[in-house]
This record gives C-alpha cells, sequence and structure tokens, in this order.
C-alpha cells in the first residue's frame, strides 16, 4: 500500500525557515515519477507549489520562485522542500504526490508563517 508521509512543518516567524521531507513507501516507480508538493490554505483548493522530474528539472509556482528549493532522494524514495523567506500567505497544510496526485493523500504537514 502506497504512503506519502510529509513531516517538518511548524510555526515560524516570517522570513524564517523550513525544511519538509515526504518520505514514500510501496511506489517501485519512484525513480521514474515527476514528484510534486502541494499546499492548502484554509479556504482555498489545494494548489501546486514545486515539481521535479526524474532527471531533476523544477519547476515553482510564481509565488514561491526563489524562495523555495525542491529537491529528492531517489534511493530513499524521499522528497524535500526547502523553504526560507517564508511569509504569511505561506501558511497551509502542505502535501507531496505524485504529479497529478496520483496516489491517496497523506496528512499533509502544517506549516504556519506568523508576522
Amino acid at each position: 500500500q502506497v504512503q506519502l508521509v510529509e513531516s517538518g512543518g511548524g510555526l515560524v516567524q516570517a522570513g524564517g525557515s523550513l525544511r519538509l521531507s515526504c518520505a514514500t513507501t510501496s511506489i517501485p516507480i519512484f525513480d521514474v515519477l515527476t514528484m510534486a508538493w502541494y499546499r492548502q490554505a484554509p479556504g482555498k483548493q489545494r494548489e501546486l507549489v514545486a515539481r521535479i522530474t526524474t532527471g531533476g528539472t523544477t519547476i515553482y509556482d510564481d509565488s514561491v520562485k526563489d524562495r523555495f528549493t525542491i529537491s529528492r532522494d531517489n534511493a530513499k524514495t524521499t522528497i524535500y522542500l526547502q523553504m526560507s523567506s517564508l511569509k504569511p500567505e505561506d501558511t497551509a497544510v502542505y502535501y507531496c504526490n505524485a504529479l497529478g496526485g496520483s496516489y491517496d493523500w497523506g496528512q499533509g504537514t502544517q506549516v504556519t508563517v506568523s508576522s
């Protein structure tokens, strides 16, 4: 059974940093998947934040470009999201999944940025 387990969230002041991790299990094709981070703020739809291809190419939403960095470790079937210069508008529950949301969503990790 595929599992996506996000961690690393927390409460941080504006301008601060956090590093999120997403450990996956039972995805034998992990290394050929484009993986992504999504987020969902209260009262809003889930949105795509960043993606990383099998070759390491990264694409970011304009709202996080130059502040967030997505990476992956295929040996550990894990992806990461380094977030810096955090803003209150980054407050959301952050989720990982394959691009397009192929798998059941995990519980996410809460990121709260105070002003």
